[in-house]
């Protein structure tokens, strides 16, 4: 039976390597649906370590198999996302990004360079297991509709089909050294809403030859917090939030339309419908009061992320021997989003948080800007857990 400290040494003895990665990865980053050179990276790393996968699914995903012993006794899937942001890096560290306008602000590189680790060592250790671990890199998590459904439309969840699948993502909210889990709803669902509110322009000195769409789009705004704030249950943590108004008009000239783009996040199917509903009827009616029309178009984005109570004890358990009790925390319930949520709507999952923050060397930015950085030494615990909590995975029979 493999131990904790096996895992560890073996991680250690790697860790220079696995940094390598991370850096490399970080100063290449692609943009979602672009991962063409990232992807090549990975499938060229596990063609040297003679691992069997499959590229090109859902665009640019890659999936294989590491088999243990009895490989059909029970099969766990781990999942890295690949795609970076377009933000532009101001971190002065050497392995800052090559690609203007493009970064690794969300901390992919890291997750990527732990599933390759713990992928290289599971298979270094796969006459030491049981069962069979899928591994699942997939691009374009941070673009709608993301690229986790397209995966799954092409069969990344079968022959064969996991019966449990985890995935980390870094936390600078963490200390690097620390893990967090929670069971049952953690994040939100979201949708885009687009609202187009037209009417007749003119000039604004002249009010009766013009209908006042900056006007109606004010009032639109503000009727809809109305309506979502009264509805709301105090139980369901609900988000609606815009922030892109454009209204090309002048200081004296009112434009014919105007565009509002936001974003709507809850934690319930039947709130998220009717709230769709309320949305758009008050739009049109207070744009109708105002002699405008208001053409809304709401794009359904990722399902709330649920942390099945099973996957999640395990995981926790496993960190608890990793780490030691006080290095596991409890976690919020969130309104941010991740299309790992197309997974746990389908199998059992968990999702869970890896600590990356270090105060006293300052690294502590917040993830999606433009001076996000990680404690290096999270690659050595993320990579090192991930391998221990598949083991425990596998060992745990439903």
């Amino acid at each position: 039976m493999l131990s904790k400290d096996q895992i560890k040494n073996r991680v250690h003895n790697d860790v220079d390597f696995l940094v390598g990665i991370r850096r490399h990865l970080h100063a290449n980053p692609e943009l979602s649906e672009h991962e063409h050179k990232t992807a090549a990276y990975i499938s060229q790393l596990l063609d040297s370590w003679n691992i069997p996968h499959q590229t090109r699914i859902g665009g640019y995903g890659i999936t294989g198999l590491i088999e243990g012993k009895n490989p059909s006794k029970k099969v766990i899937a781990l999942r890295a996302d690949m795609d970076a942001l377009p933000i532009t890096e101001e971190n002065d560290v050497p392995y800052k990004s090559t690609n203007k306008g493009v970064m690794h602000a969300c901390g992919h590189d890291v997750h990527m360079t732990c599933l390759l680790g713990a992928v290289k060592i599971l298979n270094e250790l796969k006459n030491d297991f049981e069962g069979t671990v899928k591994f699942i890199f997939q691009p374009a998590e941070e673009l709608v509709p993301g690229g986790a459904l397209r995966m799954i439309n092409e069969g990344v969840l079968e022959n064969p089909t996991p019966e449990a699948i985890c995935a980390q993502h870094v936390f600078p909210d963490l200390e690097v050294g620390q893990l967090g889990f929670r069971s049952g709803l953690y994040m939100a669902s979201s949708d885009e809403v687009n609202l187009y509110i037209k009417g007749k322009g003119g000039h604004a000195a002249i009010p009766d030859t013009y209908d006042n769409t900056i006007l109606a789009a004010a009032q639109i705004l503000v009727d809809l917090n109305k309506v979502i704030t009264e509805n709301k249950s105090k139980e369901i943590p609900t988000v609606l939030a815009f922030g892109k108004l454009i209204g090309d008009g002048a200081c004296n000239l009112i434009p014919s339309e105007v565009t509002i783009n936001g974003t709507f996040r809850t934690f319930d199917e039947a709130w998220r419908k009717k709230a769709h509903e309320l949305i758009i009827q008050t739009a049109q009616k207070t744009a109708a009061t105002h002699g405008t029309t208001c053409e809304v178009v709401i794009d359904k984005g990722y399902p709330f992320l649920i942390n099945d109570d099973k996957v999640t004890r395990i995981a926790k358990n496993a960190a608890f021997e990793f780490l030691g009790k006080d290095k596991v925390k409890e976690l919020g319930i969130r309104t941010t989003v991740e299309d790992f949520a197309r997974y746990t709507q389908l199998i059992p999952g968990c999702f869970y948080r890896l600590g990356t923050a270090n105060h006293v060397k300052g690294i502590r930015s917040n993830l999606h800007t433009s001076n996000f950085n990680v404690d290096e030494k999270s690659i050595e615990i993320g990579t090192g857990f991930m391998i221990w909590n598949a083991l425990a995975q596998l060992k745990t029979q439903n």
